[in-house]
């Protein structure tokens, strides 16, 4: 029987060599050539085997198949149940990215314990750590569960038999850059490596209806292993983030195959582990100083889930020559804009001003109804006066320096009501009639930038 053989494939055009070039000699390309595992001939049309293949038979029309109801296994944690869209799917493999020490391990770990039922085993293989230091981590969570296998292994071999011996309910896999192929020649961590394993892990979940979870730190350029090879490979990508000094944690979705990419989760790292926030505004809030100059309050929605977040701006003059724009949890590009429309439409003079933004608690905010809270938290400290108290700013702005109108209005209208405000500011666009804010909540509309100010900045 023909063994397995190493091969390096350029990713532009398709060239196959034995040997390893950085340059490919057929497109010219550089550092296209990527090592690739060429299985063996199958006895049947002498073609090259492909593993974890799937087949149900022959071509049917999509008339005579019948869908069938997923089956989702609950997890305890309701924010991580809520982001993967209701529970884990049996056979679904899902990839879990993040930056070195966010809390990825936590938050699996606490994932598999609970778990790891009377009637469900759970294989955790640590690749990275001990099974003493797992287990130490474990009991710092208050995990004690009897059928939560711990396997401390690197070789994907080796961890697919023993899975196939302990037949789990669900695999977690801490993490994919430390596992490797002993068929592959280049070192853990590598294109070719990580590729290859998870392809080996998709294979059993798919063909054994268990759950595989996999652990992908994020490098420097904001990327899982380097290129992106792993993301259309696996039914569900979520993004553990947040500032590794603040204690707040955002799990967000940006691939689900069995669910929205719109839902997020949030969670405090405490001593016992992630703790879910059952009221993020409320927790995001907290600690505001309502009669400080530079700050305002929006309302952002991830998913379907609206967030009052404070926004922090600070102006000063410029020591050097160029002033500066910093934004911790805010697009900077979107900040250029916003102070490029402040000194033009406005006429704040802060084009020689220091300019500093921050999202309070670690959030990063990304979508353009948080335009108006940061400009007034700018002009607010700017003109060295503090916003009206109980109010809240949401919109976007345009070039023109006019206010456009945004979505789920009224769930952000009922969120700032439930925290006690008492007046929102929003766009004038809005739709007279169709947006009825709630008892005891006042909804001032403003057509532009200039004018919104005036009215959520005391004079």
């Amino acid at each position: 029987m023909a063994k397995t053989r190493s091969l390096y494939v350029c990713q532009q055009c398709g060239h196959r060599s034995s040997g390893y070039y950085g340059r490919c000699p057929e497109c010219g390309s550089w550092g296209s050539m990527v090592e690739t595992v060429e299985r063996p001939a199958s006895a049947t049309n002498g073609r090259p085997s492909r593993q974890g293949r799937i087949s149900t038979g022959d071509p049917k029309p999509i008339t005579e198949i019948t869908s069938a109801e997923i089956s989702r296994r609950p997890v305890p944690i309701g924010e991580f149940s809520r982001v993967l869209g209701g529970g884990v799917v049996p056979g679904s493999l899902v990839l879990v990215g993040g930056d070195p020490g966010i809390g990825k391990s936590t938050l699996l770990l606490q994932c598999a314990g609970g778990l790891a039922t009377a009637d469900s085993k759970v294989l955790y293989v640590t690749a990275e750590e001990s099974e003493q230091q797992v287990k130490l981590r474990a009991e710092r969570l208050g995990i004690r569960a009897d059928n939560l296998y711990l396997y401390s292994e690197t070789e994907i071999d080796t961890v697919i038999d023993a899975a196939e011996r302990l037949g789990p309910a669900a695999i977690v896999v801490d993490s994919i850059q430390t596992v490797f192929s002993s068929e592959i020649t280049s070192a853990a961590g590598s294109v070719s490596q990580v590729r290859e394993c998870t392809a080996r892990l998709m294979s059993f979940a798919k063909t054994r209806d268990t759950a595989v979870f996999i652990v992908g730190h994020v490098t420097k350029e904001g990327s899982i292993a380097g290129p992106r090879v792993l993301e259309h490979m696996v039914d569900a990508v979520l993004y553990l983030e947040g500032e590794r000094f603040h204690q707040y944690r955002i799990l967000r979705a940006v691939k689900n195959r069995f669910g929205s990419i719109d839902e997020v989760g949030v969670f405090e790292m405490v001593e016992s582990g992630m703790r879910e926030v059952a009221n993020p505004s409320e927790a995001f809030l907290q600690e505001r100083a309502g009669n400080a100059a530079g700050s305002a309050v929006t309302v952002t929605v991830e998913g379907t889930r609206p967030i009052l977040v404070e926004v922090q701006g600070l102006t000063a003059d410029a020591a050097y020559g160029n002033a500066r724009r910093t934004a911790n949890g805010f697009e900077l590009n979107r900040l250029q804009m916003l102070v490029a429309v402040l000194a033009r439409r406005v006429g704040l003079s802060v084009n020689d001003q220091d300019i500093f933004v921050n999202v309070v608690g670690g959030l990063r905010v990304r979508e353009p109804a948080a335009d108006l809270g940061v400009a007034v938290a700018i002009a607010s400290s700017f003109r060295e006066r503090r916003v009206h108290p109980g109010t809240v700013v949401v919109g976007e702005i345009g070039l023109s320096g006019e206010l456009r109108s945004v979505g789920q209005f009224e769930r952000r209208l009922n969120e700032a009501r439930k925290l006690g405000f008492e007046r929102v500011i929003a766009p004038a666009a809005l739709g007279r009639g169709l947006v009825r804010p709630p008892e005891g909540l006042e909804l001032v509309r403003a057509a532009t930038l200039r004018e919104a100010i005036d009215l959520a900045v005391e004079s």
